[in-house]
């Protein structure tokens, strides 16, 4: 069984590991913690608490906190998306904690809803005020084996990380390797 001790312990050691803080409000760190911990019980792995999970891995394995587009968003505005994870500043209090704007593609925001960009959110430059029709997620994900050019790391899924876990190079720095049957 998975605590709420234990999934703040491991938030906190990656806090740690990449010079973060946790959201310096307890009662809204602890929402935060139990959201993490209610996913992993109920898919096997600690979704992000802010975003709709399909409980697909393969699907879901960019919002798997600390999901890919923590380190990008705490670099540039101060906290990740759900503000599990902030800057010095911010669990100061030195500057305020802002709302941080989705990254995740439309795309993967799309399939997770199982409907399509358009369903969702319209043709580009509307506001889309009807009902989406749900379509079925695909069956299949296509995976890529991505190797990152400045360490070594490499990484099999749909699209390389936006940072390199290891030496925190952006994904361009990541290239696909083919593999040859």
């Amino acid at each position: 069984m998975i605590t709420l001790e234990f999934v703040r312990r491991r938030a906190e050691a990656d806090a740690r590991t990449y010079g973060y803080y946790l959201h310096p409000d307890q009662d809204f760190l602890k929402d935060l913690l139990d959201g993490l911990k209610r996913n992993e019980e109920r898919y096997g792995y600690p979704s992000c608490p802010c975003r709709l999970a399909t409980g697909r891995f393969e699907l879901d394995r960019d919002i798997i906190c600390p999901c890919d587009y923590r380190d990008p968003d705490v670099a540039e505005l101060g906290a990740c998306y759900c503000a599990l994870y902030v800057r010095k500043d911010l669990y100061e209090g030195k500057t305020p904690i802002q709302p941080v704007p989705e990254r995740r593609p439309l795309e993967k925001q799309a399939r997770a809803y199982g409907t399509s960009v358009e369903a969702l959110f319209g043709k580009k430059g509307e506001t889309k005020t009807t009902t989406a029709v749900v379509k079925p997620i695909p069956s299949e994900v296509k995976l890529k084996l991505w190797y990152c050019r400045q360490c070594g790391y490499v990484v099999f899924r749909e699209d390389p990380p936006y940072v390199c876990p290891i030496c925190k190079v952006k994904r361009e720095m990541f290239a696909e390797l083919q593999v040859s049957k």
